[in-house]
């Protein structure tokens, strides 16, 4: 570990407290010198960390955590937050099983006081706690930390509203890392923002003859309002003014000094009201590779800390991510009508580069994923074909417009829903676990998983076709398995899905027969072999549709096997889940049949590889097996 002047002594924010003012700059350095070392060897978010270096330096300076809550929207930036609060000698751990979560996490430090894998929560969590705060009778501050990118989310504002009708004492950092609301930095508006902070809210009679005072005259006439000009002349305030909130900057958000001063204001006011305050920073500052940081190293791989260099693997496969994209691309250039939708996630959907071929028929509306899927409702009205594509996880924000607004009305929206299933290291915010779940207990859905690469062209192909009514296709995050050439996308009979390996025949019923959908076919199929090589008779289908389920092939399958698997990368309440019911409620000719399920568990994975989290859960091939196993034996199948 490298030796640090400063860094090295601080192991809570205490240590950092008995630093002088002038050291904190130099400790910025140091600082962010240790996380682009750290982040290089896990991987993890980069660019965010790096934007609020000094702002996390001045927080942690001026105000008492644990006592005062400090709550980071999403927890991409806080990286340093967790260097400076006593797990620097943990950050090698970062992401991977058992170490730190690449998120704020209650259960790992006392200084999390709210956990945040999506983003636009830490406004309502803070209200939430600052209320608390009241009930109590206790006075600690209540800071929440929001950037302006999380800020697009209708979530932030409905917060926001209530925080200014409530009234409560409480403070938001606008994060304004992209200079998306007001590029107004500079010396007037620092002076003017400590100046403000450091004045009650109702001596607006002291405050206009000091602010005033430092402008010519004719202004200092017009300025009737001098609380008002003093605010809004250094931008962005009104709305946030006319919300019940005071409104303070926009102030250079990597100035410790003014931060740490203008904090320190806020803390020790009288005042009882909300503040916002507008600090601009620059997403990736001091990265050495450049401009490039904002995007490439926003989210990234190991890399090498010399040259910059992502360490991937050797494969050269594909990603389902990008197969999907490049099929999407080649079916818009034959209908026009198809548009493409995301939520602040081009490059994570693969979306970025439809845009770059149709860029007048893709259309990124921001971390508002309940305004994407009505957006997409509405295009669809209309006749047009959108393809919302949006992460698993994300999706689950807009279930009330999914059911209202698209099955309900019944209209033919395309949800590609990305990252479903483990996802890694981003953990169980990030899973794609419910989805399933959730769009198959709506009428009218038709809900698709390929088990492979061409299935995904296919369905895709399927969906640009199918105009009945809403469509969601599910495929998993990481790169595909291309064991043969890709043929030209074909359409498939809505419904239906396949027998693979067929063992079983009108004479003879199969020991076992696994029903899987989505990409634990090729698990299920390693499995199988090794039954088959125990001498168990093993046939496998492959569902593909998870809504409409294949009503036939089930109840040939139940018929002919003694014992049904049904296999799903999903939570039950799925797909297994409406096998059962179903069968429950048909005749079954074949009075030997059991059936079991292998879903994921009903806890929580949290961060680790994808291949760990799958054999945690069982959805591995040893594991599979192992269930088989047990499965046969408990309903005393032989083998003879």
């Amino acid at each position: 570990m490298q030796k640090y002047k400063y860094l090295d002594n601080i192991s809570s924010p205490n240590d950092l407290k008995k630093l002088n003012l002038n050291d904190l700059d130099q400790l910025a350095e140091e600082l962010r010198t240790d996380l682009i070392s750290s982040v290089s060897k896990t991987g993890g978010h980069l660019g965010a960390g790096l934007g609020v270096i000094e702002l996390t330096i001045a927080l942690h300076y001026i105000f008492d955590a644990p006592q005062d809550k400090i709550i980071w929207d999403v927890g991409h930036q806080a990286y340093p937050h967790k260097i400076l609060t006593g797990r620097r000698v943990r950050m090698n751990t970062l992401r991977q099983k058992d170490g730190l979560s690449g998120f704020t996490n209650r259960e790992e430090s006392e200084f999390d006081p709210f956990g945040a894998g999506h983003s636009s929560t830490s406004i309502s969590a803070g209200l939430g706690m600052a209320v608390a705060r009241d009930l109590k009778g206790e006075n600690n501050s209540v800071i929440s930390i929001i950037g302006d990118g999380a800020m697009s989310a209708g979530m932030a504002w409905e917060a926001l509203n209530n925080l200014g009708d409530q009234k409560r004492k409480m403070i938001v950092i606008l994060n304004d890392n992209d200079m998306s609301i007001a590029p107004a930095v500079g010396a007037v508006s620092s002076y003017l923002s400590k100046l403000i902070s450091s004045k009650p809210l109702n001596s607006i009679r002291e405050l206009a003859k000091q602010v005033a005072s430092h402008f010519p005259s004719e202004i200092e006439k017009a300025a009737k309002r001098a609380d008002e000009f003093a605010r809004n002349m250094v931008g962005g305030g009104t709305i946030f003014n006319n919300l019940g909130m005071y409104y303070i900057g926009p102030l250079d958000g990597h100035n410790i000094s003014d931060l740490s001063q203008i904090f320190e204001n806020l803390k020790n006011s009288s005042n009882e009201g909300p503040v916002l305050l507008h600090v601009v920073t620059e997403k990736g500052k001091g990265h050495p590779f450049g401009k490039e940081v904002i995007e490439k190293y926003h989210a990234v791989p190991k890399f090498d800390i010399i040259t910059g260099q992502h360490k991937k693997s050797a494969s050269k496969n594909k990603t389902f991510t990008q197969i999907f994209s490049d099929e999407l691309i080649k079916q818009a250039n034959n209908d026009d009508k198809i548009l493409a939708v995301t939520a602040a996630m081009p490059s994570g959907t693969g979306l970025d580069k439809f845009a770059e071929n149709f860029p007048d028929r893709f259309f990124d509306v921001g971390i508002a994923e309940q305004h994407a899927v009505t957006f997409c409702a509405g295009l669809s009205s209309e006749g047009f074909k959108p393809f919302c594509a949006i992460y698993s996880t994300f999706l689950q924000r807009a279930y009330d417009q999914i059911v209202h607004d698209v099955a309900i009305q019944n209209l033919p929206v395309r949800f590609a829903i990305d990252r479903a299933g483990y996802v890694g290291a981003d953990g169980a915010t990030h899973h794609g676990s419910f989805d399933i779940a959730f769009l198959s207990c709506l009428p009218n859905f038709v809900i698709m998983a390929p088990s492979s690469e061409q299935e995904l062209i296919n369905m895709i192909k399927t969906s640009v076709s199918y105009d009945k009514g809403p469509l969601a296709i599910r495929y998993p995050r990481g790169e595909a398995e291309i064991s043969k050439k890709l043929t030209e996308a074909k359409e498939i009979e809505i419904g239906k899905g396949k027998i693979l390996l067929k063992n079983y025949n009108k004479n003879k019923k199969g020991d076992i027969a696994f029903l899987s959908i989505g990409t634990r076919l090729d698990e299920t199929f390693k499995a199988a072999k090794k039954l088959s090589a125990s001498g168990y008779v093993v046939s496998i289908a492959d569902a593909r549709f998870a809504k409409p389920i294949d009503k036939d092939l089930v109840i040939e399958l139940a018929n002919n096997n003694n014992n049904l698997l049904v296999i799903e990368e999903a939570s039950t309440g799925g797909f297994s889940s409406t096998v059962i019911s179903y069968l429950s409620n048909s005749e079954v000719s074949n009075p030997n049949f059991k059936i079991k399920s292998l879903t994921m568990p009903d806890y929580f994975i949290e961060h680790k590889s994808q291949e760990e989290q799958i054999a945690q859960a069982g959805l591995d091939s040893e594991s599979i097996f192992q269930k088989s196993l047990t499965f046969l034996k408990h309903n005393k199948i032989k083998v003879i």
